[in-house]
């Protein structure tokens, strides 16, 4: 009698790490298996470390030890990112003496020995794998995506040298065609403004992005005529007398500040016109350039599918417009579109390219909504919370929603905790505090004593994926909340549709439409679609609210205060839920009340312990 034997599974670790945002990713004989960032565990945000954490929360979910790994990818080639700053500061000499200086400690110190590091850590004796870092990120947006082939374009800071590539994805193949090389490039052009502007590079664009509809487009002359020259294919130049950072932590040069009238904003000083001028005009030409790089990789490949990933891919407002555009026929965006998908776009790699697999498209892409961090049964939720003598109530899943949609249409701020953990840098329904978007002071509410962050600030709408089109000029899904759609006309309110007489933060306390907590000054909102075959916990409450209370759009925002990671286990939902004005905290099937809980305490100076940005 013969006997079949399974083959054995690959298992496949990709890392990315030690410049910002380090995550790990296991994928099994091509299937993503789990995938986290590790500031979601160490709780210091973008931490940059080699993923301890993360990886070993990989390792648990794929019930695997460290001696089954079969193979371990790097999602960048530090030697020929070291190369790149050598020859940058010989070009620049003798100016960035310090900088390189500084840049040297570091490399010598460690960045070198990024093999015998991950070696060490994990104390694998194979060998380790290197992708370049543009080819990772094109790796992460075009094999979970769900087209058979595609143009792949990946915009970003820098990598090692591409800040811009153009790759071509079939099958299991995927090659990058054309690149554009530092110092020019458009990510770190969008970052330059970010600084200038007052906000953290890295983590502020988002700020600049929210920022950009209050002001006006008056500074894209200058910004085309003096900092980039585009081309009509999408390729540019940046002027390099206007800014310091190939070898300088300072992004920008005296002369950028004479540009504009003076010097940058102090961080957390007051908001001016000019920094929301700026806001405007930067963004407009960021799309300006996106469509015709899209342009060129349509009239190149051939292609009626396109896939974005890399920094500016998160750039929510001008992936709306490129859409719009209808350049494409399909456009797929990976949600972790930054430096921590790289880790997943390696492993991915490293099956189809390096080992030759072959890739089966999936209905949907192969992201499984982007819930791939951990999970916590009611079980292990009660244990805590019994521990600590929390009351709660424990509902069937009926009666949760109905209470929770009650609870929201009475103005009430909801933590919702569910499920496994979102990767990327979205909350899309599992690390998530909810409101009613249709409550006038909702926005402030959230931003003011939810958030502890900026007024002007937009919050995103979530919604059931079948009704988007009721609510949003958005003819597509959205899962990922990657992309920016005008507020459907006819939920508008009619006395503003015109708010061409106000001008900057005037516009934010106007009730624009049926859901102003959710609707932007220039009547755009950042839209989740909900669907039920991905998430049906928070389609399931969606559809409650809806049945009950008529509205199918629900405010989303991410379970953290400003400067801290999102949460990601039960004990960091409580903290955060009492450090706030929340009102009620939903983990897996228990409602907890906070007129309900005993006297918290904590450090009246606990938000120091995380860099504001």
């Amino acid at each position: 009698m013969s006997v079949e034997y399974e083959a054995p599974m690959t298992n496949i670790l990709g890392i990315s790490a030690l410049y910002h945002d380090s995550a790990a990713c296991l994928v099994r004989d091509g299937e993503i298996v789990a995938a986290a960032q590790e500031e979601r565990f160490s709780r210091r945000k973008h931490d940059s470390r080699l993923p301890r954490h993360a990886t070993d929360f990989c390792l648990a979910e794929a019930n695997i030890s460290e001696s089954e790994i079969d193979y371990v990818v790097f999602y960048d080639k530090p030697m020929l990112k070291f190369d790149r700053i050598v020859k940058t500061h010989m070009a620049y000499a003798p100016r960035g003496r310090k900088s390189f200086a500084a840049a040297g400690s570091l490399w010598f110190g460690g960045k070198l020995q990024t093999k015998e590091q991950i070696q060490k850590f994990l104390n694998f004796s194979g060998e380790v794998l290197f992708a370049e870092h543009h080819e990772a990120h094109a790796m992460s947006a075009f094999y979970p995506s769900p087209y058979q082939e595609a143009a792949v374009l990946t915009i970003d800071g820098v990598g090692e040298w591409a800040t811009t590539s153009l790759s071509v994805g079939r099958d299991n193949s995927l090659e990058v065609i054309k690149e554009i090389k530092f110092p020019h490039s458009l990510g770190l052009l969008y970052s330059a403004f970010t600084s200038f502007t007052g906000f953290k590079v890295n983590s502020g664009e988002y700020k600049m992005m929210g920022l950009a509809p209050y002001g006006e487009p008056k500074y894209v002359d200058t910004i085309l005529e003096h900092l980039i020259e585009v081309q009509q294919d999408g390729s540019f130049r940046l002027n390099m007398e206007y800014f310091d950072f190939p070898v300088s932590n300072r992004m920008t040069s005296q002369r950028f500040a004479s540009l504009f009238g003076g010097p940058a904003r102090n961080p957390e000083s007051e908001l001016s016109q000019r920094e929301m001028d700026l806001s405007r005009s930067m963004q407009e030409v960021t799309e300006l350039v996106v469509g015709r790089l899209a342009r060129y990789a349509r009239a190149t490949t051939g292609s009626k599918n396109l896939c974005l990933a890399g920094g500016v891919a998160l750039n929510c407002v001008a992936n709306g417009k490129l859409i719009g555009e209808n350049i494409f026929e399909n456009v797929w965006i990976q949600p972790a579109a930054g430096d921590a998908g790289g880790a997943l776009g390696a492993a991915l790699g490293v099956w189809h390219k390096y080992l030759d697999k072959p890739r089966t498209v999936k209905t949907g892409d192969a992201m499984r909504g982007s819930y791939l961090g951990p999970k916590f049964s009611d079980a292990e939720v009660s244990t805590f919370l019994d521990t600590k003598a929390v009351p709660y109530q424990k509902l069937a899943t009926t009666e949760l929603n109905t209470r929770v949609a009650d609870l929201l249409n009475d103005g009430a701020v909801v933590g919702w905790f569910q499920g496994r953990m979102e990767f990327g840098p979205r909350a899309l329904g599992n690390r998530t505090i909810l409101g009613d978007a249709r409550h006038p002071d909702m926005q402030k509410k959230m931003n003011l004593k939810i958030k502890f962050r900026e007024g002007f600030r937009p919050f995103a709408p979530a919604v059931l994926a079948e009704d988007v089109t009721d609510w949003f000029d958005l003819d597509q899904s959205s899962p990922y909340m990657l992309i920016v759609a005008p507020v459907a006309q006819h939920r508008r309110s009619k006395d503003h549709d015109d708010m061409s007489k106000l001008f900057g933060i005037d516009k934010l306390n106007v009730v624009r439409s049926e859901i102003p907590a959710v609707t932007h000054v220039d009547f755009s909102a950042r839209v989740q679609t909900v669907h039920q075959e991905t998430n049906p916990e928070f389609h399931s409450l969606l559809s409650v609210f809806k049945q009950r209370h008529g509205c199918s759009v629900l405010l989303n925002t991410s379970f953290n205060v400003r400067g801290e990671p999102p949460v990601c286990t039960p004990e960091e939902a409580y903290t955060c839920f009492m450090r706030t004005d929340m009102d009620y905290l939903v983990i897996g099937s228990l409602l907890l009340s906070k007129s309900e809980q005993p006297a918290f305490e904590h450090d009246s100076d606990w938000q120091k312990e995380f860099a504001l940005d």
